[in-house]
């Protein structure tokens, strides 16, 4: 089976009129060995159905097919998205019936029939923590994965607490998974060539914590939204006041002089469950973090 080199790339998106746009974050892979190492890292199982989320010219998909599953490619540019089967017929005719493709937006198509099992993609950067985190609240067949995106993304995806780098997307993904970095990709695969370097993050999809997750993200979002301060001072707004916010931290048994990078996806569990018991009439409020502005979060 043939994959994409660079010469085809450069031929597939001059024949289609594709000026790789900073707006839909377009970046082409044009290397096999990169794909193929992606797959590879995906670990991937012959039961999978694959989602690929922004499958470009199709140099991942066809990767994918190699592997003989089912693939789902969602693709929000239409003539990508009318192109892709085109593509796969001329390289991969063999698989050609295992390629079905949606034109739409991610955060937006209704994928349950599809139930994919595993997604594998390569994310457009200004896109991608919100994608990973609406498809895990909303696709509940999704088991496992592996996403290309920015290194810095890949980072804070895959940080744990008292990093730096430790935020509302690492909290938010810990609710639904275990991360880890799974190596990194150079901009030369891509053209154009990237400003910035990227990461592959893999997740497996653990039993759930215990908790309501809508009341939990409100506090990570708090907490974060003035990080440099203590959790007694970030989650005075949410709580009502400091006092009753220090009074529902030392119920859940935390520390109201720690701030929310110190804490785990449970921690912040057990503090959204205290602040259930407030009384009538003193529900929660409080900013957004700037962070999850970035995310997506489902509604």
């Amino acid at each position: 089976m043939t994959l994409l080199g660079p010469a085809d790339v450069r031929q597939l998106a001059d024949r289609l009129g594709i000026r790789p746009t900073k707006q839909l974050g377009q970046n082409f892979v044009h290397d096999p060995n990169t794909v193929r190492r992606i797959v590879r890292a995906a670990e991937l199982t012959p039961d999978d159905v694959v989602l690929e989320v922004g499958p470009g010219l199709g140099s991942l998909t066809l990767a994918l097919l190699e592997r003989d599953l089912p693939v789902c490619a969602v693709e929000i540019d239409p003539p990508l998205a009318a192109a892709l089967p085109e593509t796969v017929a001329k390289f991969a005719p063999e698989h050609a019936d295992r390629l079905t493709v949606i034109t739409g937006d991610a955060l937006r198509v209704d994928l349950a029939s599809v139930r994919p099992s595993a997604l594998v993609a390569n994310l457009p950067y200004n896109v991608a923590v919100p994608v990973v985190l609406h498809l895990l609240a909303t696709v509940p067949s999704l088991r496992h994965g592996l996403v290309m995106v920015q290194k810095e993304v890949a980072d804070r995806l895959t940080a744990g607490p008292g990093s730096r780098v430790y935020g509302v997307p690492s909290v938010k993904l810990a609710w639904y998974a275990t991360a880890r970095q799974a190596g990194k990709v150079p901009a030369a695969v891509f053209w154009p060539v990237p400003n910035v370097e990227s990461g592959l993050v893999g997740f497996a999809v653990h039993d759930g914590v215990a908790g309501d997750r809508r009341d939990t993200f409100a506090v990570i979002d708090a907490a974060f939204a003035q990080r440099r301060k203590t959790l007694r001072a970030a989650l005075a707004g949410w709580a009502g006041s400091p006092n009753e916010a220090e009074r529902i931290l030392r119920a859940a048994g935390v520390d109201p002089g720690l701030r929310g990078e110190q804490l785990t996806v449970e921690d912040f569990t057990r503090i959204a469950g205290q602040g259930r018991r407030r009384p009538a009439g003193s529900a929660p409020t409080g900013p957004v973090s700037p962070d999850d502005r970035a995310t997506g979060e489902p509604g």
